[in-house]
């Protein structure tokens, strides 16, 4: 019996526009294989793809990384600012607006 072949999901999104793309896949396949079938770099040609910026269901991955049935691929943008600066920062205006009163 041959293996069947997956489904799995492709996602991006940049600030002005989102895609979500469904591909079918031959099992055993890997995250950038489903990359490279979406098409997704034909139509986000600005979206930078590499180790990094790829995942699972919100969990970075390696490209090389073989996917299951129903897996969401994700591809992830490059952080505008370090989060732990934001609560930093959000830490001290708040204390600061405390001491204010």
């Amino acid at each position: 019996m041959a293996d069947r072949p997956i489904r799995v999901e492709v996602v991006a999104a940049l600030p002005q526009r989102q895609l979500l793309i469904s591909v079918e896949l031959p099992a055993g396949a890997t995250l950038i294989d489903a990359v490279d079938r979406s098409g997704i770099r034909q139509q986000l040609p600005d979206l930078e793809i590499g180790p990094g910026r790829l995942g699972i269901f919100g969990r970075v991955r390696p490209p090389e990384t073989r996917l299951q049935d129903g897996d969401r691929v994700e591809i992830y943008r490059p952080l505008t600012a370090d989060p732990k600066e934001v609560r930093r920062q959000l830490a001290e205006m708040e204390k600061s607006r405390r001491s204010r009163r």
